[in-house]
């Protein structure tokens, strides 16, 4: 037998943001290759499935890229679904096309379902667009990591130029990519966001200026976090400011 591999988007966290192919899907898996971080609520749509978690995180010990993609080509000769389940979308930082192509090259058929991505979930919940008449016209999703064989990126000169920019995997340097952004050239005084863990129950969002940004993605928990900055935050920056004069003067 062989099967067809799924790469799904399990999105921000809050399983009732799952599309709707996502959930019939993970419903039918016969085994389900996850994240680090996917809510196990989501988990638990593919009760009868066999989990194995794949996940990667910063700082700490990781599934080895060619070892999943020999695990998926593997579990296809086994079962008729395979689901590799994948935070946000899988097409974003998600090392999906390593997968495909592993997969063709076996002869296996892939099909992928599209998951919201961290951004989209965390202008959502800070209803904040980001794009906006007169103000943004442009938005760049950069990241800073890169693999060890990897060559360096210039995420600084996309992320100086947009009028919004989301950066993803950056709030454990966040002190250093301010830096870094201030140095190219992009106003210390420009507006930024850390949100973490957006979508969630237990989400938090900080607002500031770029060059507050260090201090600020300290405050940060262990959850999921992203870095927005740009003239959109403007107004809820200000508002932020506000509220923390008027609670200093009344306490």
């Amino acid at each position: 037998m062989t099967g067809t591999v799924y790469l799904v988007g399990a999105g921000p966290g809050a399983p009732d943001l799952l599309t709707l192919r996502a959930a019939r899907l993970l419903a039918e898996a016969g085994i389900v290759f996850h994240d680090a971080l996917v809510n196990p609520e989501i988990l638990a749509l593919a009760g009868t499935a066999t989990h194995i978690a794949v996940g990667k995180r910063c700082g700490r010990h990781s599934t080895a890229q060619a070892f999943i993609n020999k695990q998926l080509i593997d579990a296809a000769g086994k079962y008729k679904v395979v689901v590799r389940l994948k935070g946000g979308d899988p097409m974003l930082f998600g090392r999906a096309q390593e997968e495909i192509d592993a997969l063709h090259g076996a002869g296996i058929e892939v099909e992928v379902v599209s998951g919201i991505t961290a951004a989209l979930a965390a202008s959502a919940s800070l209803k904040v667009s980001l794009t906006r008449r007169g103000v943004a016209r442009n938005v760049a999703f950069v990241t800073p990591r890169i693999g060890k064989t990897e060559n360096a990126s210039d995420w600084l000169g996309t992320a100086v130029t947009a009028d919004t920019a989301v950066i993803y995997m950056g709030a454990g340097e966040a002190e250093a990519i301010a830096r870094a952004l201030i140095e190219r050239g992009r106003a210390s005084s420009t507006p930024v966001a850390v949100i973490e863990s957006a979508s969630l129950t237990t989400e938090s969002w900080r607002f500031g200026v770029l060059s507050a940004l260090g201090d600020m993605a300290r405050q940060v928990g262990a959850g999921p976090a992203i870095i927005v900055l740009g003239e959109v935050l403007l107004d809820r920056v200000n508002a932020q400011s506000r509220l923390r004069r008027l609670t200093l003067k009344t306490a």
